[in-house]
């Protein structure tokens, strides 16, 4: 009985250690001595896509009609696009809206012309009135109120083109730009896949990181630990712009047949870490 009562006491000690124990499940201790560390990389990368965007847009009587004579013209520029060897995955449809076409109308004012009209009586006692015939007919001007009217329809549809063979893009732009399509747009050169030029700006901020932190922990005669909190910032990929709102001018008044001069230049992305290390 003795050595079952002790064992009893001693499984309730556990048991109320384990309870206890539940309330720190997956937190981890915190560490109070540490250090924080600043580390910058930077990662240097040639754009290898261009993109650039427009808008046909057609009116019509109709929708009908309105599809038919938009459709016309942006198979032309997609058949213009493709021709200059750009795959379907890189063509897209970023909006395609029909609206209808209102136009005010002021109605048609008109006239009347009353027999009698009712006039005081020269001399008459006031509020003594009579309706008496006049020489002169009275005319009287009515003007209803105007409203809108329904004219037609437009349709419009914007189209984003990217392009892989950089040398390509000036010409395609420009020819584009003879097509009567409307709001062209661009040109942007960008990086087809930036999350990897961020990895690498990071890895190197990482790895300056932590050189500081060897050193730094070197100087204090201590050992790092694990590292207890990381955080990240980096810059936005830049975009290089090209041509902009110049070829569209020249495109539409000169209708320039001769492709641009597009230099590239290179993109540059900066990643800056702040590592925390647990020291020993």
């Amino acid at each position: 009985m003795v050595v079952g009562a002790l064992l009893a006491l001693f499984l309730l000690v556990i048991s109320i250690k384990e309870l206890k124990s539940i309330a720190y499940v997956g937190k981890g201790v915190m560490a109070t001595k540490t250090i924080s560390v600043d580390g910058t990389g930077d990662a240097v990368a040639v754009p290898d896509i261009a993109t650039f965007s427009f808008t046909v847009s057609e009116s019509g009587k109709t929708v009908a009609e309105a599809q038919t004579l938009a459709t016309e013209k942006s198979n032309g520029a997609l058949k213009a696009v493709r021709d200059s060897g750009v795959a379907d995955k890189d063509i897209k449809t970023t909006s395609y809206n029909i609206n209808p076409k209102y136009e005010y109308q002021n109605a048609v004012c008109t006239y009347s012309t009353p027999e009698t009209v009712t006039n005081t009586m020269m001399g008459a006692p006031a509020g003594v009135s009579s309706v008496a015939p006049v020489s002169s007919v009275a005319q009287v001007r009515y003007c209803p109120p105007g409203r809108s009217v329904l004219t037609g329809y437009e349709v419009s549809q914007s189209i984003q083109v990217k392009i892989r063979d950089l040398a390509k893009a000036g010409a395609m732009f420009t020819s584009i730009g003879t097509l009567e399509v409307q709001n062209i747009s661009g040109l942007n050169f960008e990086v087809d896949e930036p999350e990897a030029v961020k990895a690498l700006a990071r890895k190197e901020a990482i790895e300056n990181a932590k050189t500081k932190a060897e050193a730094l922990a070197k100087q204090l005669g201590v050992s790092l630990g694990r590292i207890t909190s990381f955080y990240e910032s980096s810059g936005p990929m830049p975009y290089a712009y090209g041509m902009g709102g110049g070829i569209k001018a020249m495109a539409f008044e000169a209708d320039a047949r001769v492709a641009p001069e597009v230099p590239i230049g290179e993109e540059e992305v900066t990643s800056n870490v702040s590592i925390t290390y647990e020291i020993d």
